[in-house]
């Protein structure tokens, strides 16, 4: 892995564990995502907006954005839902198909459209 790429990507690492705020056992948090989560996303998101340290700072924004306004189970199911429709025969149109799963993936792209129109604008 290239020197500056390593850089990026811990940086993204620091940066998303970084963005959750701090809580004790005893509270929760609304539409709290896992770091993992987190850091998958910025990846993602990195390697279709350039490696770069801008790009680390935008895509760490966007995913907070989604995460204060999509529950992360929500998430989850439209994420594994578009998943799911890349594949051929008939379980992938079984998830083309229902009509819960279409609004599950609009509210999804809903809600990445807010996050370019905050962080990437």
């Amino acid at each position: 892995m290239k020197p500056s790429l390593t850089r990026a990507l811990a940086a993204a690492c620091l940066v998303a564990a970084t963005s959750v705020p701090a809580w004790s056992a005893d509270d929760t948090l609304a539409n709290d995502y896992p770091t993992q989560a987190r850091v998958d996303y910025v990846f993602g998101c990195m390697a279709a907006n350039g490696e770069t340290h801008d790009a680390m700072e935008r895509c760490s924004c966007s995913v907070d954005v989604i995460a204060s306004i999509l529950p992360y189970d929500d998430y989850v199911k439209a994420e594994t839902i578009l998943s799911m429709r890349q594949g051929v025969g008939q379980q992938a149109g079984m998830f083309h198909a229902v009509k819960q799963f279409d609004d599950m993936v609009a509210n999804l792209r809903r809600t990445q459209a807010e996050a370019e129109i905050r962080c990437f604008k």
